[in-house]
């Protein structure tokens, strides 16, 4: 049976349409640098409340949540395809189990935690709390994306983040420490689930969408983690080769690499539930706007590499701004390697994040074979990795025909226009 391509909702007005994309992708945007502005809040704010001891333990913390909650990305991603082919469906039950696992995970490795990184031991059980919660809510996450309710997503992207890192933020602010800090977080974290399914609101008729299943989460969750492990290989790996100072100073460099992974990561966003639909043009389109951002990035680093790095880092890193075009390419290579690896998850490609995992896999090779020493010899291979990761996922690959019975979907119970992006 052959793809249809979706048409323009029936009723919809003239340029409604663009209209409603822009709308939404203002939206999503907005809420994006939201998210970022308050988790960069709570470092800052940490250093001046806490001694180091207690700053180094909450970066600690900070980064174990962020590493706990990766099958929640996963979760929202698996979700949002399964909404955009299938409409509604039940997906609280494995919901909640992975989000017992990601807590249950932290808890039963207290022990080590403790031990290892030297936290307090009531840490782990409040980051239990916080992972647990995020995960819950990348539920209602997915489905206000598969369903396209952009402006609606948007909004819980916001409540979400001031549930994460606000309750953080207050705790430092009244002077609670380390541990009455975290536990304001998880507070209130604990009430964004609620507030997100109110959100999303619940079918107004019974659903006969296949359930989703455990294979299509777990694809998601290995997806993210590939996609995570591929990105932050080379800080690690920086870590190990480079002296102190050059360990700095490639930090630095990647704070480019991340603002030109993520700065376009909307178009991705709102590509996805029409890519689980087989709408081509949607893929051509989010690849455009995503090349062209990172295009119009890597040029003005190139003109303005020196005054990058002083934002960044100080005066003392100018110097290394004719690495800056470089870190850039890195970013915007691998935030066109996020679309792709969205469209092949829409398409039920098996194995979808393989090209990720070579990837990686070159890279440490490379990397234990030439042991760069050097700034610039770390980059050039990293870039080398990414454009070779990049030109894998263009490849053709296997995966389920977008217009299939099981790929096909019925709207959204609530939205008279499904297929306007932008309803909220």
């Amino acid at each position: 049976m052959s793809a249809r391509r979706p048409g323009p909702a029936p009723g919809a007005p003239a340029g409604g349409r663009s209209t409603g994309l822009g709308a939404a992708g203002v939206a999503v945007t907005l809420a994006g640098v939201l998210v970022n502005a308050l988790a960069y809040l709570v470092p800052v704010l940490a250093a001046r409340r806490l001694d180091a001891d207690d700053l180094g333990a909450l970066a600690t913390a900070l980064g174990l949540v962020a590493i706990a909650g990766v099958p929640g990305l996963g979760l929202q991603l698996a979700v949002a395809v399964h909404h955009a082919r299938h409409g509604p469906s039940d997906t609280r039950r494995l919901t909640v189990v992975t989000a017992a696992l990601c807590a249950g995970a932290l808890v039963a490795a207290t022990p080590l935690l403790v031990a290892a990184l030297d936290l307090p031991a009531v840490v782990p059980a409040l980051l239990a709390v916080t992972t647990a919660s995020v995960v819950l809510s990348s539920r209602s996450l997915g489905e206000l994306q598969g369903g396209q309710r952009f402006v609606r997503l948007a909004t819980a992207m916001a409540l979400l983040a001031a549930a994460r890192y606000g309750g953080v933020i207050v705790g430092l602010l009244l002077g609670a420490g380390l541990t009455g800090a975290l536990g304001v977080g998880a507070l209130t974290a604990a009430l964004a689930p609620p507030a997100l399914a109110w959100l999303t609101g619940s079918p107004r008729r019974p659903s006969a969408a296949p359930r989703l299943t455990v294979s299509q989460v777990t694809a998601g969750c290995g997806a993210t983690l590939a996609m995570l492990v591929v990105s932050y290989a080379d800080l690690l790996l920086a870590r190990q080769l480079l002296p102190p100072a050059g360990s700095g100073a490639y930090s630095v460099g990647t704070v480019l690499t991340k603002g030109a992974l993520w700065a376009p990561q909307v178009a991705a966003v709102l590509a996805l539930p029409r890519l689980a639909r087989g709408d081509r043009r949607s893929r051509t389109v989010a690849l455009a706007v995503t090349g062209g951002c990172g295009v119009v990035l890597v040029g003005a680093s190139a003109v303005a590499g020196g005054l990058a790095f002083r934002l960044v880092g100080g005066p003392d890193y100018t110097a290394l701004g004719r690495y800056a075009p470089l870190f850039a390419a890195v970013g915007a290579l691998y935030a066109v390697t996020f679309v792709l690896l969205n469209d092949r998850l829409a398409a039920g490609v098996r194995w979808a994040a393989a090209p990720l995992w070579c990837g990686t896999a070159g890279l440490l090779t490379v990397a234990a074979i030439v042991r760069p020493r050097t700034v610039g010899g770390l980059v050039v291979a990293s870039l080398a990795t990414a454009v070779i990761t990049t030109l894998l996922m263009f490849l053709p690959a296997r995966g389920r025909p977008a217009g299939s019975p099981t790929a096909r979907r019925t709207a959204p119970d609530d939205d008279p226009h499904p297929m306007r992006p932008g309803n909220g």
